[in-house]
């Protein structure tokens, strides 16, 4: 890293830019590993608090909309009140909400606490790539992002093995307590490195476009979560779908017809490159979060994989896009994104046809091997796409753009998920179904590991549910070999329906991996000619 001068005899310290740097990947981590890390914990916390799948699945839901309906209006705030007090106050309210989580009596006083900690979250995520673009000349920018983009791919693969491994050890609440040291010391390191910039211009709120976007994106996030429980066709879900699209037309209306000084800038939609690098920006998205969807129930509910082990074959994806984001970073820099985008959407392709391919006896190591290419593609493509966005922006729009890619991303990552289960649940038969669900209940309960189509070290013909060998014992010998056998075959049924809903939601992701490397062909740099950030948009107003 850099060092400033300093006087003969003086220590040598960061320049200021690389402890900005250090400072926001510190708290963003943090704030974007609780969102894997809790997932782990879900079955515990059904049992901890002898909560319904319902009931229980309000602990995540809530963490998703919190974020989701604050995410739009931090850079409001950060325009009101200043950029480094309100990330500042973002990362506070998660800290805060992190130990009341762990503190947590009831489930209902923990549902509470995952929603301050989704304010908090909302808050702080989108204003920290902004910082980066105030603390790094332009012909750094891209390297600056690509290093604060390890934390966006390292955060959600070391999620599974931190919170399996506290799981495995029986404190849960850890998952939660892990989160306050480290958002101390980020706050504190914030406080004093992070540089406060003054504000020109007090804008104008805009009540009404808050309102509505609330109410848009609030309602389209719970009907995306509430579909694991409810499915698509539930009043509820079909209620909160509903209103979250009309009112998401509502506000853009307001937005852009109505609003004098506009909370959310779809203006900016405006600039091809920023409207581009967003779209492309949202296949990537869906490539990284819906593989980490798809993949840990492919290798836990029909591999038999733990959850500390699915978590280890996932760091993959993490070890190899810890390698591409910084090197997409740097060649951002000096050639720009198109060819970052373009090798790496070709790569996420064949990558994904491939992973379309995959039976429930594949090798782990072939879909090690898999995953590991993919998150070689996502190096490439996720942060690329991001910072070619904000980088066609001027720098005072920077908090406005953040906010807007971070809560329509919040919102295709969610929906997107839900198609995504969608697809593998339709190809499932309604018996199927049933069987699944009591077997998962007796995994539940009785705790080892089972898997559908396989699992390790237990012989196929003995591959059964739990629970099953105990009531094939009290049967006849003929009772028995038929029930077995009944239960193989209905085993091997779910397998194959489950493989095929995989292999049709791989497919979908596939089709949409191969418009977003067409588009990626229109993005600038090499081998066009690339001047840098500046090239994208026009210089900002003098003063800002």
């Amino acid at each position: 890293m850099s060092q400033i001068s300093s006087p003969a005899g003086a220590p040598r310290t960061l320049e200021s830019k690389w402890r900005v740097l250090i400072t926001v990947m510190f708290g963003i981590f943090m704030i974007i590993l609780d969102s894997t890390i809790v997932n782990i914990a879900f079955p515990t916390l059904r049992r901890e608090f002898n909560a319904s799948l319902a009931e229980a699945q309000w602990v995540l839901s809530v963490y998703v909309l919190a974020l989701g309906v604050t995410t739009p209006i931090s850079g409001f705030l950060a325009d009101r009140f200043g950029i480094k007090r309100i990330y500042l106050l973002g990362l506070a309210l998660f800290t805060f909400g992190s130990l009341l989580c762990g503190l947590a009596p009831s489930l209902g006083l923990l549902v509470a606490a995952r929603a301050l900690q989704g304010f908090g979250g909302g808050l702080a995520q989108p204003l920290g790539p902004a910082q980066l673009y105030r603390a790094f000349p332009p012909k750094e920018q891209g390297t600056a992002l690509g290093i604060f983009g390890l934390a966006l791919v390292a955060a959600p693969a070391l999620g599974p093995i931190l919170g399996g491994w506290l799981v495995d050890l029986q404190i849960w609440r850890a998952i939660f307590f892990v989160n306050v040291p480290i958002g101390v010391i980020g706050v504190l390191l914030g406080t004093g490195f992070l540089p406060d910039h003054r504000i020109d211009r007090r804008p104008i709120f805009d009540p009404l476009g808050l309102a509505t976007a609330v109410i848009g994106f609030g309602s389209l996030l719970y009907a995306a979560t509430a579909v694991e429980t409810n499915g698509w066709s539930d009043p509820l879900t079909v209620t909160a779908l509903l209103t979250g699209l009309v009112f998401v037309v509502i506000s853009a209306y307001v937005e852009i017809k109505v609003a004098k000084e506009p909370m959310l800038n779809l203006s900016l939609f405006g600039n091809r490159t920023f409207l581009n690098a967003t779209l492309v920006g949202y296949v990537a998205t869906v490539a990284l979060f819906g593989a980490e969807f798809m993949m840990p129930v492919y290798l836990q509910a029909f591999r038999g994989r733990t959850a500390l082990e699915t978590g280890v074959i996932l760091l993959a994806v993490a070890a190899t896009s810890a390698v591409a984001t910084p090197l997409a970073g740097w060649l951002f820099d000096r050639i720009g994104p198109r060819l970052n985008v373009v090798v790496g959407f070709a790569i996420l392709c064949v990558n994904t046809w491939q992973l379309a391919q995959i039976e429930g006896s594949t090798p782990l190591n072939w879909i090690v091997f898999l995953l590991a290419l993919r998150g070689l593609a996502v190096g490439l493509t996720l942060q690329t796409t991001f910072t070619t966005a904000l980088s066609s922006i001027a720098v005072p729009m920077l908090p406005r753009g953040s906010s807007l890619l971070n809560s329509t991303r919040f919102v295709v990552q969610a929906i997107s998920v839900a198609i995504l289960a969608t697809v593998i649940s339709s190809a499932v038969s309604p018996q199927v179904q049933a069987q699944l669900s009591r077997a998962q209940e007796a995994q539940t309960a009785s705790g080892p590991a089972f898997g559908v189509c396989e699992t390790p070290g237990v012989r196929p013909e003995d591959n059964l549910p739990p629970g099953a060998q105990e009531q094939l014992a009290g049967l006849g010998s003929q009772q028995a070999a038929a029930a077995r056998a009944n239960l193989l075959a209905g085993l091997q049924r779910a397998c194959t329906e489950n493989i095929n809903g995989f292999e049709a939601a791989y497919l979908l992701t596939f089709y949409a991996s191969v418009v977003a490397l067409v588009m990626s062909l229109f993005f600038p740099g090499w081998p066009g000619k690339w001047e840098g950030r500046g090239s994208m948009q026009s210089a900002p107003p003098a003063g800002h």
